[in-house]
């Protein structure tokens, strides 16, 4: 937080969940530090802020749609988790093998990360237009989802 103050920042904010999810940091430990939650989506995520002047963030109006026009499986991730990579190439294997169209979108510019359809930590599946998950699948969650 002094770093941020330093540099003249606005101040700190960090994602979190109403119910604890997978790769997200608990919650509470910021809130003994004066973050406040400033904005929640349907789907259970707040935005925690500790504001330094005032301001607060919120999430873009898009990042609460959870929904695409797209009804194929479309998959937006970033290469900040070591196992995507290697789920990426499990789906496109399971895609191709079994005929099930797919849209891999790579997450690489904040423009892309600002359009996002979702709160987005480094993957999000969307089937059918709606948004299913931010876990990283096997092929037993993508037969799931698909509902193989």
């Amino acid at each position: 937080m002094a770093d941020a103050k330093e540099k003249g920042k606005a101040g700190v904010c960090m994602l979190g969940a109403k119910k604890q999810k997978a790769w997200l940091s608990d919650q509470s430990f910021a809130k003994k530090f004066g973050f406040d939650v400033v904005d929640t989506t349907d789907n259970g995520y707040e935005l925690l802020a500790l504001s330094f002047d005032g301001t607060v963030p919120s999430f873009a109006q898009n990042a609460k749609a959870l929904r695409i026009e797209s009804k194929e499986l479309t998959i937006y991730y970033d290469m900040q988790c070591p196992y995507v990579y290697q789920n990426i190439e499990m789906i496109k294997e399971y895609c191709d093998t079994n005929g099930v169209p797919v849209s891999l979108i790579q997450v690489d510019t904040r423009q892309k990360a600002k359009e996002l359809p979702c709160v987005f930590n480094n993957w999000a599946v969307f089937y059918n237009g709606n948004f299913e998950t931010v876990n990283l699948l096997n092929v037993d969650s993508l037969k799931r989802i698909l509902k193989v």
